[in-house]
C-alpha cells in the first residue's frame, strides 16, 4: 500500500467514529437518539433534493459541505441547539479537532478538507450559507416530527423557531419556517404540493437510519445502519476517486452513494455473504424504488431514480467505482474488528475473491492491491487462478 492511500485509509478509519456521536435530537419515529454521521447522510439527501435552494450555486459542492461539515465532532462532541454554549469555546474545541484530524490525509486533501470545513463553519460562499440554511432546518423538521415529544420538547423547539437558532429561517426560508410554525401549532396548514412531496420523500428516507446492517461499526460495538455506511461511502468517494478507474467523478459518485441503500427502506439488507435469491430480492428492489422515488415530484424522482439504476446496473465510470468502494467499505470493517461477517458467515478467501475482489479490482484496483496484504494476514493467500 502507498504511504497515500495508507493515509487515506486511516483517515477514512478515524471517521468511523463519527457513527458513535450523538445527537440531541431523535429519529421521525422517536425510537432514539440519532448519531451525527447519520444525521451528515440525511443533511446531504436535503442538499439534492433542495438543490434549487440557492439558485447559481454549485449542489456538488453543497453536498460535500453537508458529508464532512460535522466530521470535528469526532473529538469535538455535539454542541445542541437548544443548550448554552460559549462559542469561543466551541470555535477553540472544534479548530482543535481540526488539527488533529484533517492532518491524517495527504497534504493536498487534508488542506482541501479544511477548507472545506472553514467555508461551512463561516458561510464564506453562497454553498456553505445553503448547506448551513438546510442544517438548520433538518433538525427542526425532524423533532417536530416526533410523535414522542413532550410538551418540554415542543417549548424548545418553539424557543429555537421563534428567538434561537432558526429564527432566521423566517427571512432565510420562510416556506419551511412557516410550515414547521404550522407544524408547532398544529393549525394544520398545508405546504405546496412540490415542496410537501420532498419532505414526505425526506422524511420516509428517514427510515434508513432504523435498517440494519450485518457488519458492524470499526469499533465492533454494535451493528451498522444503511444511512451511516451510506454516509461513510459517500465520503470515500470523494477521498478515492484518484484511484478510480476510468477517472471517475467524485461528487457524482458521491451523490448515487448517497441513494443507493434507500431502497432497503422496503427491501431490506441483504449481507453479501448471506444466501439469498438475488432475483427476489432485486424485484422488491425495484418495487421499493418504484414507492420511494414516486414520493418526490415525478421529474426529480425519475432524475435521482436514474442515478440508482446507474448504480445498481454499473456500466459507467461512476457507477462502477461507486460499486467498488460500497465493497470495499466492510472489508475494512472486518478487518478492524477480527473478521466480523467472514467469521459469522464462515467466508473463505477464495469467495471474498470472487465476490469482493472482483467488483474491487473492476472499479479501483489500487484500493485492493494495497488491502490485499492485509487481507492475506487474515485467511492467508488466495488460491492461484
Amino acid at each position: 500500500m502507498t504511504d497515500r492511500l495508507a493515509d487515506q485509509i486511516r483517515f477514512l478509519t478515524a471517521a468511523d467514529r463519527l457513527k458513535g456521536v450523538t445527537r440531541a435530537n431523535v429519529l421521525m419515529d422517536g425510537s432514539r437518539h440519532e448519531n451525527t454521521a447519520e444525521h451528515s447522510w440525511h443533511l446531504a439527501l436535503w442538499a439534492m433534493v433542495f438543490a434549487d435552494l440557492a439558485p447559481g450555486t454549485d449542489p456538488d459542492r453543497t453536498v460535500a459541505l453537508c458529508l464532512v461539515h460535522d466530521l470535528v465532532e469526532i473529538y469535538a462532541g455535539d454542541h445542541p441547539a437548544h443548550l448554552e454554549h460559549d462559542p469561543l469555546e466551541v470555535s477553540a474545541r472544534e479548530s482543535e479537532a481540526a488539527d488533529r484530524l484533517f492532518p491524517l490525509l495527504p497534504e493536498d486533501q487534508a488542506r482541501r478538507f479544511r477548507e472545506l470545513w472553514e467555508e461551512f463553519e463561516t458561510a464564506s460562499t453562497p454553498e456553505a450559507r445553503a448547506a448551513r440554511r438546510l442544517d438548520t432546518a433538518q433538525p427542526v423538521l425532524q423533532e417536530l416530527s416526533n410523535p414522542t415529544q413532550s410538551a418540554g420538547d415542543r417549548d424548545a423547539t418553539r424557543a429555537i423557531l421563534t428567538t434561537g437558532r432558526a429564527a432566521v429561517l423566517a427571512d432565510d426560508w420562510p416556506e419551511l419556517h412557516r410550515h414547521a410554525m404550522a407544524l408547532l401549532d398544529r393549525t394544520g396548514a398545508l405546504p405546496e404540493p412540490v415542496f410537501a412531496a420532498r419532505l414526505r420523500f425526506l422524511a420516509e428516507a428517514d427510515r434508513l437510519k432504523s435498517v440494519l446492517r450485518a457488519t458492524t461499526i470499526f469499533d465492533g460495538s454494535r451493528p451498522e445502519n444503511s444511512a451511516e455506511h451510506s454516509w461513510h461511502l459517500a465520503l470515500f468517494a470523494l477521498l478515492l476517486a484518484e484511484h478510480g478507474t476510468g477517472a471517475p467523478d467524485p461528487a457524482r459518485a458521491a451523490r448515487m452513494l448517497v441513494l443507493h441503500d434507500l431502497v432497503e427502506i422496503d427491501a431490506g439488507d441483504t449481507p453479501l455473504h448471506g444466501g439469498h435469491d438475488a432475483a427476489a430480492q432485486a424485484a422488491k428492489e425495484q418495487a421499493a424504488a418504484d414507492r420511494i422515488f414516486g414520493l418526490l415530484p415525478p421529474g426529480e424522482g425519475a432524475a435521482l431514480r436514474a442515478l440508482w439504476e446507474e448504480f445498481e446496473a454499473a456500466e459507467t465510470a461512476d457507477a462502477v467505482f461507486a460499486k467498488a468502494v460500497d465493497r470495499v467499505q466492510p472489508v475494512l470493517a472486518n478487518l478492524e474488528t477480527g473478521g466480523g461477517t467472514w467469521t459469522s458467515y464462515k467466508v473463505d478467501r477464495d469467495a471474498l475473491e470472487r465476490r469482493v475482489g472482483t467488483p474491487v479490482r473492476r472499479g479501483a484496483p489500487a484500493l485492493w492491491a494495497g488491502l490485499t496484504p492485509r487481507i492475506d494476514d487474515w485467511f492467508g493467500p488466495a488460491t492461484p487462478a
